[in-house]
C-alpha cells in the first residue's frame, strides 16, 4: 500500500535527486523508497547472526582453554 509523504529539503539536494533518478531510470519516489529500505535492511542485518557463524557457535571451548597445550597432546599421541 502507497501512502503520500511530503518531505522538506534542500532545492538542490532535490535537483540533484531528480538528475541522478533520471540518469539511472527510475522514479524518485523509488530512490528514496529503496534508500530507507536499505537503512531498515542494514539494522536489521547488523544485529543478526549469519548461519555459519551460528554453526559453528560452541566449536571452541569457553573459559582456560590452553590449544598449546592441546596440540603438544595431540602431537604426542599421533606420534607415540
Amino acid at each position: 500500500m502507497n501512502t503520500k509523504l511530503t518531505l522538506n529539503l534542500d532545492k538542490g539536494i532535490i535537483e540533484q535527486a531528480k538528475s541522478y533518478a533520471k540518469d539511472n531510470s527510475v522514479s524518485l519516489s523509488k530512490l528514496i523508497e529503496n534508500y530507507l529500505g536499505s537503512l531498515t535492511v542494514k539494522s536489521v542485518n547488523e544485529n543478526s547472526i549469519s548461519p555459519l557463524v551460528e554453526s559453528l557457535t560452541g566449536v571452541i571451548p569457553n573459559g582456560n582453554y590452553d590449544e598449546k597445550n592441546d596440540y603438544r597432546n595431540y602431537i604426542s599421541e599421533k606420534y607415540s
